[in-house]
């Protein structure tokens, strides 16, 4: 038995949930993929699949295995890859889908400069913000915004953070008051970023005398909107209070336009990330935009 060979095999089998589609996906034929499954439990002395003329599925000691085996399986991929492919010149298509406010504020002057840098490669950049699925929508690498990024099978590179500050317009401070604690906000017109993880509940703390003062607002504003530079459009027509990230509206409270208020109190940051299906995966034109993006957002 070839171990690195029936490793892969077992792999792809679990993955495509097919004897059939590992084949072709190996260039094998099926009687060899079974061949390599059953070498392998038998070198190991343990049933990883459950298998009949209908269904396929692992067993509990298999979803271990395959849970160990796959990052082994990725880390020689990435060491081959390190020596070859990697390092050539980025070319075709390349699918990215990042949100939008974060997109038009941070990044967009800086792409022209990325696309100059590789002129074989081409970017089709998709700004939404709602959450793709990358793998059913065809994309290559997604940008994304959370307090906590979920648990899933992607690989996640962390880019930065954003530190979010209440704020509001001179002019509606002057007719609705400015509110002296977090419970106060009950009584004011606030505006939602919907998608956020937040949206609902914003969090404050403050170090007190006794300790750390944490105090959770319920938030239900007639506004709720899927933008961020909607909620800052909004804030500056004075029609409410907002918890948003600094980086949208530093220049406004720098000229006056916005004030902070609670200035004592911390709140979120909302970490930025750059994610993508696998570093199996990862050539030449993730890895040059995921280095792009670092060096832009860092």
């Amino acid at each position: 038995m070839d171990h690195l060979t029936a490793l892969r095999v077992f792999r792809e089998v679990v993955e495509r949930n097919s004897f059939a589609a590992a084949a072709r996906r190996l260039c094998l034929s099926p009687a060899a993929v079974s061949k390599n499954i059953g070498e392998l439990e038998a070198h190991l002395s343990t049933r990883l699949l459950n298998r009949t003329t209908r269904r396929l599925s692992l067993t509990e000691a298999g979803q271990q295995y395959y849970t160990q085996i796959a990052q082994i399986l990725d880390d020689l991929d990435e060491a081959d890859r390190a020596l070859g492919p990697m390092q050539s010149e980025p070319t075709g298509t390349l699918r990215v889908s990042a949100p939008m406010s974060l997109t038009l504020t941070l990044l967009a002057d800086a792409i022209p400069q990325f696309l100059c840098r590789y002129p074989q490669l081409s970017l089709d950049l998709r700004l939404d913000d709602r959450r793709v699925d990358l793998v059913k929508e065809g994309f290559d690498v997604a940008i994304r915004g959370s307090d906590k990024l979920e648990d899933s099978s992607l690989v996640a590179r962390k880019l930065m953070s954003m530190a979010h500050v209440l704020c509001a317009a001179p002019a509606y401070f002057s007719r609705h008051g400015v509110p002296d604690s977090p419970e106060a906000l009950r009584q004011h017109e606030c505006v939602q970023f919907s998608l956020s993880g937040h949206a609902k509940l914003w969090s404050f703390r403050k170090h007190g005398a006794q300790g750390d003062i944490e105090v959770d607002v319920p938030i239900d504003g007639r506004y709720k909107v899927t933008s961020s530079l909607a909620v800052r459009e909004a804030l500056l027509a004075g029609f409410g209070i907002s918890l948003i990230p600094l980086i949208y509206v530093r220049e406004d409270i720098e000229q006056g336009r916005l004030v902070t208020v609670l200035d004592e109190w911390s709140s979120v940051e909302t970490h930025v990330y750059a994610v993508y299906p696998s570093r199996r995966y990862l050539n030449s034109k993730v890895r040059a935009f995921v280095d792009f993006l670092i060096e832009t957002l860092a």
